[in-house]
């Protein structure tokens, strides 16, 4: 059975735009479940199924990387640019946003192998903007949420816990700051018009799952934790689409950057129904990080009682 599901941000994304003409009245037909979970964690869990539950990103991120992730925990350490301001310090940019390259973890990361090696600790970074901490089992993780999810939130609010665990990861962090706020690199970076490496984003700990399940044959995304998920679960990965695809359709895209509506419904939406109609497609859905669903069907074509629907907000 060919099904294709769009996975887009929450609806107040979109703010008052409206779709008009036939998306909206596909979408007034369509079928609306009880919403899921909000979240973009849940959003990803409902695409693939963990085995044992959880959410190892960062083993499984690993897994993809450099095939060695078994055997051990792992927690993303992923390279970060904090600014102070009166209220603490936020996070501004983290990983791929920071632009690196190779030359940039072959001076930053022996500055730091170090601090981490004394804690018991390995430091590595097989991708210049993925470093990963390599630590024992059973180890205590701190909770840091996504980077996509974290972006304007204060450094101190993360680490506001006065557990053994989280002072500990409190104390590296400091001095992790320390490290990097001090090295030379990071004024070749500024004077490069680069913003600096001061501080690390710490998320996505865990082991690598027994298994990871998926419906979907083929995903289409950049993002890097749906590539995981993809990886894992056996997916191809397809290549990046800036609109609806004539052939080769993928069974699960990710529009979560997506704004413009206008776009969604011209690009994607409307290119879509007319293919479910037509037959090449057996279902379409949309799935929306606030927890909405939208599922879409040919036989809904018979429902033209039911009013259009100008909004992805239920």
């Amino acid at each position: 059975m060919a099904a294709l599901t769009l996975l887009l941000p929450e609806a107040a994304a979109f703010g008052a735009q409206r779709l008009r003409g036939p998306a909206a009245e596909a979408l007034g037909r369509a079928d609306a479940p009880a919403p899921g979970e909000p979240g973009r964690q849940a959003q990803l869990l409902r695409q693939f199924e963990i085995s044992p539950p959880g959410w190892p990103v960062a083993a499984l991120a690993r897994q993809a990387d450099a095939g060695d992730a078994a055997g051990h925990a792992w927690l993303r350490a992923d390279p970060a640019w904090v600014r102070p301001d009166i209220n603490g310090a936020r996070l501004l940019a983290c990983g791929q946003d920071l632009q690196l390259r190779a030359a940039d973890t072959a001076e930053l990361l022996p500055a730091l192998e170090p601090l981490f090696a004394d804690a018991g600790l390995m430091i590595d970074a097989p991708h210049p903007a993925r470093w990963y901490l390599r630590l024992p089992l059973g180890v205590d993780f701190p909770t840091f949420p996504p980077p996509a999810e974290a972006i304007g939130s204060d450094l101190a609010e993360q680490l506001d816990d006065d557990q053994p665990a989280a002072r500990r990861w409190r104390a590296l962090v400091t001095e992790a700051q320390v490290v990097l706020h001090n090295h030379p690199w990071n004024a070749r970076r500024v004077s490069s018009g680069l913003r600096p490496v001061n501080s690390l984003w710490l998320w996505g700990g865990g082991i690598l799952p027994d298994e990871v399940h998926s419906r979907h044959a083929s995903v289409a995304g950049v993002e890097e934790e749906l590539q995981a998920l993809a990886a894992a679960s056996g997916a191809r990965l397809h290549p990046p689409l800036q609109s609806f695809p004539g052939d080769d359709i993928p069974s699960l895209v990710d529009l979560r950057a997506l704004r413009d509506l206008r776009a969604l419904a011209g690009d994607w939406l409307e290119p879509a129904l007319a293919v479910l109609a037509r037959g090449r497609l057996d279902s379409l859905a949309l799935d929306l990080a606030d927890g909405t669903i939208f599922r879409f069907s040919r036989h809904q074509r018979w429902r033209f009682w039911r009013r259009a629907q100008d909004s992805l907000a239920r």
